[in-house]
């Protein structure tokens, strides 16, 4: 299914019709209801993008309020555009926000009620995973290079192997991102792509007028989950493409890197 747009205490967010009926508490952000300004406005959660760190900080207010997280408890990726995936627990709360972050890595698993796992983007792909039945989320940032080393595949990895997941129960969100109208590349991206998952790739690939490769980031991370024996049937994507609204949007291309960033954000909810 797609994505759906929805307001939660004047924040607009994009939604996962499957995480939200299994009560995993989730949201894409947009650019939208904050109190950041200039190039960063509004809602930009990007904390090292030379933002004020307290219109920054009263953003992140506004969203934990919203999905009704805990804001002492975030723990943030630090993305490379590599393809590791930490694991994390009670003792990394609050690191990106509160404390700094000791670590590199596009995606982060937990088991650890009360915890909230945030990415960032902004034109490169978001996704959020769930697997009710285990109680364990994953959040992953892949752009082109994450995507063609499949950093969505080692997320899953992840929860199967340490946290004993079950492919066909876990859920999948992909986000706004790029998307193929917009995402011009040169050949070394198909060329990766191809490397990566062979001729299945090519589906993914559009050439334009100028003879250049359109390429489908939402479809080729779908593909690595379909590979990873996710069901389509519980992969929800956003129909977004970031670049096409930079009204509602952070974009790196259309703003030339002169941005904020929007947050992918789940959780597990804490007992009691």
């Amino acid at each position: 299914m797609e994505l759906r747009d929805e307001k939660i205490h004047g924040i607009p967010f994009q939604i996962s019709p499957g995480l939200e009926r299994a009560g995993i508490p989730h949201g894409f952000t947009t650019r939208l209801g904050g109190v950041s300004e200039g190039i960063y406005s509004s809602l930009n959660l990007g904390n090292s993008r030379g933002d004020d760190p307290a219109r920054v900080r009263e953003n992140y207010r506004r969203v934990c309020k919203a999905l009704g997280v805990d804001g002492d408890k975030l723990v943030f990726s630090s993305q490379v555009h590599g393809d590791l995936v930490r694991p994390v627990t009670l003792a990394d709360a609050g690191k990106g926000l509160d404390r700094p972050v000791d670590y590199e890595a596009d995606g982060l698993v937990t088991h650890v009620p009360g915890i909230t796992l945030v990415v960032f983007g902004a034109d490169c792909a978001t996704i959020l995973l769930s697997d009710p039945v285990r109680g364990v989320v994953a959040a992953v940032h892949a752009g082109w290079r994450g995507t063609a080393l499949g950093i969505v595949a080692r997320a899953v990895e992840t929860m199967i192997q340490d946290y004993g997941c079950e492919p066909k129960n876990i859920l999948a969100a992909i986000g706004p991102c790029i998307s193929q109208c917009c995402f011009e590349t040169g050949q070394e991206v198909p060329q990766a792509m191809t490397e990566a998952l062979g001729e299945e790739a090519a589906a993914y690939f559009a050439l334009g007028e100028n003879r250049k490769s359109h390429v489908d980031l939402k479809g080729l991370n779908a593909l690595w989950l379909n590979r990873c024996g996710i069901l389509t049937t519980n992969i929800d994507i956003s129909p977004d493409c970031t670049m096409c609204r930079p009204e509602k949007y952070w974009s790196h291309r259309y703003t030339k890197g002169e941005r904020g960033s929007q947050g992918a954000l789940i959780s597990l909810r804490a007992e009691g």
